[in-house]
């Protein structure tokens, strides 16, 4: 298996990395300080237990230097998927799978409009990751990885994709319904990451119990009870648009496991708020904007997830980002 990297990011750089470490045929492709870093001195990378290793890893500005790989694994913000994969298409041999484990809705159908159906392969992956400085990539966090291919039956190709991942160190299971998973992940990321970036608070903000108590006692110096029930309330009409496409949840366990993930990662400032501090574009259409369009196809009722990609929308304008991340 070949493995081209689009994006060299802080997930790019991590599957890159991870990949490489374990013997994977990868290539990182990607521009900037960061990858003039890695070719000098190699990738290093801090694992969650703090333990450092220094990979070395091979890199490539020009898609069109790079020989078709068997996989190229989209790590790019939701909005920039059309580009990429634009810019990336001397990567998309004959045979090539694209392998995304993008945010949002609507990434496997714009991936579809590049490659045949049968060569879209989407996955959700709970694992963190940042970039503290150029050369570097920090694994802060572990969690469940799923994939499968999102149009047709899953095969062996795709077995050694998760065996791949698995043996780099991403835990990875073979899916029959990444729509499902992909669903999932947007039901958490709608309920959390709005509600924190427009606050301005951490993820826990949004479940303290000490706020919720302090706000039910009338004194008003809590938001914590503010914050559940946007949460509440924002993944509820997702779960109710996730019906209308055939997908279903029980509101309450999908509402609960959003809670347990912000409990989980409460010191954690979600994508979304540190976008929105530095002024730089946001993943919302593909998230409570996308809620919101779905539900007006299908006659549901969406309010909280259109107000939210709303405010987050002039939010963004008022940081002076034109809605590509650029400014």
């Amino acid at each position: 298996m070949r493995y081209a990297v689009f994006g060299a990011g802080s997930m790019g750089s991590l599957f890159a990395g991870r990949l490489a470490a374990s013997g994977a045929d990868v290539v990182l492709v990607g521009r900037g300080d960061h990858l003039d870093a890695v070719e000098r001195d190699g990738l290093r990378v801090v694992g969650p237990d703090d333990e450092e290793t220094r990979v070395p890893l091979a890199t490539a500005r020009d898609p069109g230097a790079v020989e078709a790989p068997t996989a190229l694994v989209l790590c790019v913000k939701a909005y920039d998927t059309e580009r990429a994969l634009r810019d990336a298409a001397p990567l998309l041999g004959i045979s090539t799978d694209v392998l995304t484990f993008q945010n949002g809705l609507g990434n496997a159908e714009t991936v579809a409009g590049f490659v045949p159906e049968e060569r879209v392969v989407v996955g959700t992956t709970s694992h963190g990751a940042y970039v503290p400085e150029p050369g570097a990539v920090r694994h802060a966090g572990v969690g469940e990885t799923v994939l499968g291919r999102f149009f047709a039956a899953n095969g062996a190709r795709v077995e050694s994709y998760a065996d791949d991942l698995t043996a780099a160190g991403v835990e990875t299971t073979v899916t029959d319904a990444p729509e499902r998973a992909v669903w999932a992940k947007v039901l958490v990321n709608a309920g959390i990451n709005p509600a924190t970036a427009l606050a301005d608070v951490p993820n826990g903000a949004l479940v303290d119990p000490d706020a919720t108590a302090r706000e039910s006692a009338g004194d008003g110096s809590g938001s914590g009870g503010a914050g559940e029930r946007v949460l509440d309330t924002a993944v509820r009409e997702g779960v109710r648009v996730a019906a209308a496409e055939g997908v279903e949840f029980d509101p309450a366990v999908a509402v609960e496991r959003t809670r347990e993930v912000a409990e989980r990662t409460a010191s954690n400032a979600s994508s979304m708020r540190q976008d929105l501090q530095r002024g730089r574009a946001t993943e919302i259409e593909a998230l409570n904007g996308e809620i919101a369009r779905r539900g007006d196809a299908y006659g549901v009722e969406t309010p909280v997830n259109r107000t939210l990609a709303d405010l987050v929308r002039l939010a963004t304008q008022g940081s002076g980002s034109d809605g590509r991340g650029r400014s």
